[in-house]
């Protein structure tokens, strides 16, 4: 028998072999490209652990140069924002709940008149703390404002209020997550974030396994329809879903001592809403992709900016005009907001709805999209 010896032609008839199925596999090469070019673009200009101009609400019912100095030294920290201004504390309440304002400032009725009285009056700054690397900066800032105030107003007459302690106070109230615990605000989004991934991932592969093992054309060949194909293809992973949100639900409460302040009712029909969202997006990849491969790759591209620009790992409100755009665009940024909303704040469906229409209406379009591509498999 004749010994085989490595052959450089034949070796090399391979890789020629493999760089034109590369060259054939348009989505492979897109992804190649693709995910180095978003990945580099999402972490060097979107993404931002120092969060500023974030939105402040003021309820000022005393309106003196001190409290309008005050007012401006937020401004002009650069940390704050003031986009609102509120008529009581519980318009100031429902701000924070709905996540329309990151801070409240709170100036109480007779600020100035005890301040001239030298009884040291406090004013309120109160805090969205779910999660603590967004307001984490801003809060420390809060004591340089407060100097500058002084440092500015209190002169001539009022000199001598500024010559001890401070002649007023503010206070920090760190509001849902008054400890600065992490896990309060990572455990929850985990939830989105494993929905994602594997409901993504399991559906994406669901009509391409169906075309390699060659059992496409008898489902194409029977008298249904695509949104019953669809609909059917996707109900057992609904199933699955609800059972990993348990298990998320249960881990959380009994493994991190996340709290549990809202309704499990409410948190098991955002879980739903966002569940049709996440297989819908599964069906379209696994509609428009040529094999479980593409699908693969197509789910990874899709999971990559959910991840970086949900709010998940880093601040939402630190990212660049454009980054919050496409996020808001994306269901989980949502559904974090949902979660935390939930579990954290006791949101009830008033609060809530501001981020369940955006992902109904995601799951529409998107479903369009795949009933659209589905029929044209059946040409």
């Amino acid at each position: 028998m004749s010994r085989e010896w490595f052959s450089l032609a034949r070796w090399w008839s391979i890789v020629l072999k493999e760089v034109l199925q590369l060259r054939r596999d348009r989505i492979t090469l897109a992804m190649i490209v693709g995910i180095p070019l978003v990945q580099i673009s999402l972490f060097g200009f979107a993404i931002n652990n120092d969060p500023r101009h974030l939105p402040t609400a003021v309820i000022a019912a005393d309106h003196s140069e001190i409290t309008r100095s005050l007012i401006a030294g937020l401004q002009n920290s650069s940390y704050f924002e003031v986009t609102e201004t509120l008529p009581d504390e519980a318009a100031g309440a429902r701000a924070l709940a709905q996540g329309r304002v990151q801070f409240v400032l709170n100036i109480p009725a007779d600020f100035t008149v005890r301040l001239i009285r030298g009884e040291r009056p406090a004013v309120l700054l109160e805090a969205d703390a779910t999660d603590p690397s967004a307001t984490g900066n801003a809060l420390s800032a809060a004591s340089g404002i407060l100097q500058g105030v002084i440092d500015k107003d209190f002169k001539g007459p009022l000199a001598a209020l500024a010559g001890g302690a401070a002649p007023f106070e503010m206070r920090l109230h760190r509001l849902y997550n008054p400890e600065g615990i992490t896990q309060y605000n990572i455990v929850p989004g985990l939830m989105g974030v494993i929905l994602t991934l594997t409901l993504v991932l399991m559906t994406g592969l669901a009509i391409t396994r169906e075309r390699e093992r060659g059992t496409m054309e008898n489902l194409l060949a029977t008298p249904v329809l695509p949104l019953e194909v669809m609909t059917g293809k996707i109900l057992p992973y609904i199933v699955i879903g609800l059972i990993q949100t348990t298990i998320i639900m249960l881990a959380a409460h009994f493994m991190f001592r996340v709290p549990f302040v809202g309704s499990v009712l409410a948190l098991y029909l955002a879980a739903l809403l966002f569940i049709a969202a996440s297989l819908t997006v599964g069906i379209t990849l696994s509609s428009l992709a040529g094999n479980q491969l593409q699908a693969m790759q197509m789910t990874m591209f899709y999971f990559l900016p959910n991840i970086l620009l949900s709010g998940f790992m880093f601040p939402f409100r630190g990212m660049p005009q454009w980054a919050q755009v496409l996020g808001s665009v994306l269901p989980l940024t949502h559904f974090n907001r949902l979660v935390r909303g939930i579990m954290l704040k006791g949101n009830g469906w008033v609060e809530l709805w501001p981020d369940v229409w955006p992902i109904l209406l995601f799951t529409v379009l998107v479903m369009g999209v795949a009933l659209r591509f589905y029929r044209r498999t059946l040409d």
